[in-house]
């Protein structure tokens, strides 16, 4: 089996094609993980998970306003009862999914020293990874009765082995790739020239990549990529372009992004024939306090006045919600 690597940007014949029915739709994915310092070094322990306590509001909207979120969710997660609960009783009634979210320094076995480098799970040995996400997954499948098909590194952190590790598993979708994005100045790895189009990740066709969505604006969004480069060492260069819309960087998720950008977002990833938009943000980000989107609880009523403004737009372009599995039924067996 000859496997491309999740860390290179595929070339134009691995795009998935979807069938002309299945239409343009819309992937709500939740980084359903712990509550923790994001300023602060990674550590193992003094996590929370207070914030559980606001899913059930949360997954009550979406089935208000059509959205069918799919949980993600990590080890921490996966071991409280409550939230064991709240999502095991939406997946069960067919109005949300869960799947797969690695946090390398919270799930054992605990061998790695704790780092940054370590907290992307693809630096890890085969091994250890692999060790790590066997546990995590088998821990999902018993907790919720069902076995998770799509997977997302914490931090985005695939690696050179991760694909071989999902496709063992049978896993059929990685939702890792953050295009546009480069994190290899923290260890991590560069997305910044990876498509948003979904695409194979496997020559026999059997792994699916859908990368949570971010699109270039602007004047100057061929040179998007570049310009990111050199804002690490001038960082009021970008914005400074940003600010005379000669280009712009809109990811598709409420954390940092306003409902109007989102919108602007969305027409441009439409325009550019992405068959299925994958939205993102942090479950913490539900409760005030938890991560810097959400300081307040007015805050966290603007996160919801998001959530109803975007899904409005979404229907009024015909874009209909979609679930994992209905994407896998589309691309075949």
């Amino acid at each position: 089996m000859a496997t491309a690597s999740m860390l290179a940007a595929p070339g134009a014949e691995r795009t998935a094609v979807f069938p002309p029915g299945f239409g343009r739709r819309v992937l709500l994915t939740v980084d359903t993980e712990e509550e923790f310092d994001w300023k602060a070094p990674f550590r193992r322990e003094g996590f929370g998970l207070s914030h559980i306590a606001a899913i059930p509001r949360f997954q009550a909207f979406c089935e208000r306003i059509g959205a069918h979120p799919v949980y993600l969710v990590d080890w921490p997660v996966v071991h409280d009862r409550a939230a064991i609960e709240v999502i095991g009783d939406a997946v069960r009634r067919g109005t949300a999914e869960v799947g797969i979210q690695l946090h390398p320094w919270v799930n054992p076995p605990f061998e790695e020293e704790v780092s940054e480098h370590n907290s992307f799970a693809g630096n890890l040995s085969p091994a250890l990874e692999a060790a790590k996400f066997t546990r995590l997954r088998d821990a999902i499948e018993a907790a919720f009765g069902t076995a998770p098909q799509i997977y997302r590194a914490g931090r985005y952190g695939l690696g050179p082995h991760t694909a071989e590790l999902l496709l063992a598993a049978g896993v059929r979708i990685d939702t890792s790739v953050r295009s546009l994005f480069d994190y290899s100045h923290q260890g991590g790895p560069d997305y910044s020239h990876h498509p948003p189009l979904p695409y194979w990740v496997d020559d026999e066709r059997r792994l699916l990549e859908l990368p949570v969505t971010s699109v270039y604006s602007g004047r100057l969004k061929q040179f998007g990529p570049m310009l990111h480069r050199v804002e690490r060492h001038l960082p009021t260069f970008y914005s400074g372009l940003s600010r005379f819309n000669l280009i712009e960087r809109i990811a598709l998720t409420p954390e940092g992004v306003s409902a109007a950008e989102a919108r602007r977002g969305i027409d441009l990833a439409l325009a550019a024939g992405l068959p299925v938009l994958v939205l993102s943000f942090h479950s913490p980000t539900l409760a005030p306090g938890h991560t810097p989107y959400a300081p307040t609880p007015e805050a966290v009523e603007q996160l919801y006045a998001w959530f109803a403004e975007v899904y409005a737009a979404l229907a009024e372009r015909g874009v209909k919600s979609c679930t994992v599995a209905e994407v896998i039924a589309a691309i075949g067996s």
